[in-house]
C-alpha cells in the first residue's frame, strides 16, 4: 500500500465451534485486545480477500474463501486521533465490515510482530469483556447469538 491507509476495512472474528474466541493484542497499544482487523490495500479490493489477506498476515492461519462467512454488516466508527495521521488529511471515520471464520479448535497462531504481542482464546462472554473496540465486542455477540440460537452463522 502507498500513502495513505483506506478508510475501509474487515473484522474477523476467528471462533471454534464451542465459541471460544482469539484476540490478539496490539503492539502499539499494549491492553488494547481485538479480532483480526485490517484495512483495504485498494480501493477496488474485494473485502472477502482483506479478510483472507489479514487472518494469515496477523495469526498465519490459512482458511479458504469458503470457510469465510460474510455478514453484510457495516459499521461506522470514530478513528482514535492517535491513529488519524495514517489516513489522509480530514479522515475521522472508518467503515468495518464484517466476517467470521470458524477453526476446528484452539490452535495455535504465529503473531506479526510488529502489529501484535500476545494471543489468547477466550470464551466468548470473556471475550466481549476483553474487547476495548464496541464495534468487535458487537461482532463476537452476534457470532455467538447467532451459533447458541441454532442459527446459521451470518
Amino acid at each position: 500500500m502507498n500513502g495513505a491507509k483506506i478508510p475501509v476495512s474487515v473484522l474477523v472474528v476467528i471462533h471454534t465451534p464451542a465459541l471460544e474466541i482469539l484476540l490478539i493484542e496490539r503492539a502499539a497499544r499494549p491492553g488494547y485486545w481485538q479480532s483480526v482487523t485490517g484495512s483495504v490495500d485498494r480501493w477496488d479490493e474485494p473485502l472477502e480477500d482483506t479478510a483472507r489477506r489479514e487472518v494469515f498476515e496477523e495469526t498465519g492461519i490459512r482458511a479458504g474463501p469458503e470457510r469465510f462467512v460474510r455478514w453484510n454488516v457495516m459499521r461506522t466508527f470514530e478513528i482514535f486521533p492517535q491513529w488519524r495521521h495514517r489516513f489522509a488529511p480530514g479522515t475521522t471515520h472508518n467503515d468495518e465490515h464484517m466476517f467470521s471464520l470458524e477453526v476446528a479448535g484452539t490452535e495455535s497462531v504465529r503473531l506479526a510482530p510488529e502489529e501484535h504481542t500476545d494471543w489468547v482464546w477466550l470464551p466468548w462472554r470473556e471475550a466481549v469483556e476483553k474487547c476495548f473496540s464496541w464495534t468487535n465486542r458487537e461482532a463476537i455477540s452476534m457470532v455467538a447469538e447467532s451459533r447458541l440460537n441454532g442459527g446459521e452463522i451470518g
